[in-house]
């Protein structure tokens, strides 16, 4: 019986040992590659004779999501973000790897329905690089409250990240119905997506001020509450009495 147990056991840790193993080549990865293709999905390249390279790993991707966890939760606090149901963490790590994830598998289902060659792996790997463009935005708006700048970047870095992705699905897509059709579906879900972050969670409640008060109305002003009015002939007579007895 004490052999059986512990064949049952060593078969376990065997069988874990092996499913370990399988996920070992997506995150094998050196950290000047993580940089380089961190550079990379910021560049558009224009080739679509033949389908552009995809970084086959998780690592960077995996990263990038925890970091926009990070961005996000910091841009929560600082707003003053209140969750009726849930934390902040969870709703923080539910957004972003429900879009990772969920928009991964919807565009992954659009390419093969378009005929794209794109693995899921390489969809997760694109998608997830397409993150550093928002995690730039979202850090530098997020602490620099002005949503002129915020456009500024949406347009700039977004949209960087967002043609490099396009570029590299065109490569890999026949046909321009096609092509239309995947790359307007990824790009609207991006730029939306990174809207949505800065609009869901930055100052929520200066929003919610400017509403209730309007645009024209004067700020509030804090007075002393509680307090009795007391007239100038109060004070004149307690200040005389006060004379007479000195």
């Amino acid at each position: 019986q004490m052999g059986r147990v512990g064949k049952r056991q060593a078969s376990r840790a065997f069988s874990l040992y092996a499913n370990i193993d399988i996920l070992r080549p997506y995150f094998d990865v050196e950290p000047v590659q993580v940089r380089a293709r961190l550079l990379e999905s910021m560049i558009p390249v224009k080739m679509i004779n033949f389908p552009q390279k995809i970084a086959g790993e998780l690592y960077g991707p995996l990263m990038l999501v925890f970091t926009l966890v990070a961005i996000l939760l910091h841009g929560m606090k600082t707003s003053d973000t209140i969750i009726r149901e849930g934390t902040l963490m969870g709703t923080a790590i539910g957004t972003c790897f429900g879009y990772w994830l969920g928009v991964s598998s919807f565009i992954y289902f659009l390419a093969y329905l378009c005929n794209a060659q794109i693995t899921m792996v390489q969809m997760l790997s694109l998608l997830g690089y397409g993150l550093f463009g928002h995690c730039i935005t979202l850090f530098v708006t997020y602490n620099i409250h002005f949503h002129s700048l915020f456009y500024i970047f949406w347009l700039g870095v977004g949209g960087l990240s967002t043609l490099r992705m396009v570029a590299v699905l065109v490569s890999r897509t026949v046909g321009h119905t096609q092509r239309l059709i995947l790359c307007g579906t990824l790009a609207a879900l991006h730029m939306l997506f990174l809207l949505y972050l800065h609009f869901a969670y930055h100052k929520v409640v200066e929003g919610i001020l400017d509403t209730l008060e309007g645009p024209n109305m004067p700020p509030f002003q804090r007075v002393a509450r509680d307090i009795p009015v007391v007239s100038n002939a109060v004070l004149n007579t307690t200040a005389k009495a006060v004379a007479l007895t000195l």
